[in-house]
């Protein structure tokens, strides 16, 4: 068997954790900022666990993450 080869711009994105979930970060935080609010904008900021729906596809893309 060849070896498979990883999505880079999905290996660039997110990165699992030590229980092997997938960790990724929000969007909407790169521009037309001034009508979100402070509250709102700080939330975006955190890191947050993949859904369970996208992560056997995500698993397939990053074999070896």
């Amino acid at each position: 068997m060849p070896k498979v080869k990883t999505k880079k711009a999905a290996a660039k994105r997110f990165k699992a954790t030590g229980t092997g979930k997938l960790k990724r970060m929000k969007a909407y935080k790169s521009h037309i900022l001034t009508k979100k609010t402070a509250k709102r904008k700080r939330n975006l900021r955190k890191a947050t666990i993949t859904d369970a729906s996208n992560v056997k596809v995500m698993k397939k893309i990053m074999p070896y993450l």
